[in-house]
């Protein structure tokens, strides 16, 4: 875990991009896919497991779960499916699209955190989590198919984002824009 926090301003821009992705690609389904999204962004998914063995040595010694990479106009995403569960590998493809919607250019810790945040906050929106009436983080693990580690830090940021949505009494433009694009499914 990183000792860095991203500030408030960092924290709401992420949310405004993933929100602006969902609805650019209308993504409607819960759980979110990062495959689909992948899929209509024209990123190409290359697993692990189709790789040579020197590739795939190189792709390991990148990253043990994934990464994005850009080569002659082409985005592609590699992840790691060997061994991963599916959760996991969606968490990785979410972070990679996190790392290109944000235009990160390096791999410095600060790029990290924010990719990490936008896939932890794509895949289960604090506000779509009270929409479904969540009780504990054994409702977001079965709804929003991840892992349970995943699920505890997401019922704990929903409990965070519970207490401050009371105090103000009102959504934000962008979780407004979430419930009415998933209203639209129903």
């Amino acid at each position: 875990m990183s000792k860095w926090k991203l500030t408030d301003e960092e924290y709401e821009f992420i949310k405004g991009e993933v929100i602006h992705l969902l609805e650019y690609y209308k993504i409607k389904c819960i759980p979110v896919s990062g495959f689909e999204i992948a899929i209509k962004m024209g990123i190409k998914l290359v697993p692990y497991s189709t790789l040579s063995r020197k590739k795939h040595r190189e792709a390991l010694r990148t990253s043990p779960d994934g990464f994005y990479a850009e080569e002659n106009g082409v985005e592609y995403i590699y992840y790691n499916d060997i061994g991963k569960s599916y959760e996991r590998q969606n968490m990785t493809i979410l972070h990679e699209i996190g790392h290109c919607v944000l235009d990160h250019t390096g791999h410095s810790q600060h790029e990290e955190d924010e990719a990490n945040f936008f896939a932890k906050y794509a895949i289960a929106p604090p506000v779509l989590v009270e929409k479904i009436g969540a009780e504990s983080p054994e409702d977001i693990y079965e709804f929003f198919d991840i892992s349970y580690e995943a699920a505890i830090y997401a019922y704990d940021y929903f409990l965070s984002w519970q207490r401050r949505h009371n105090r103000i009494g009102r959504y934000t433009e962008y979780e407004v824009k979430l419930l009415a694009l998933y209203q639209k499914s129903a």
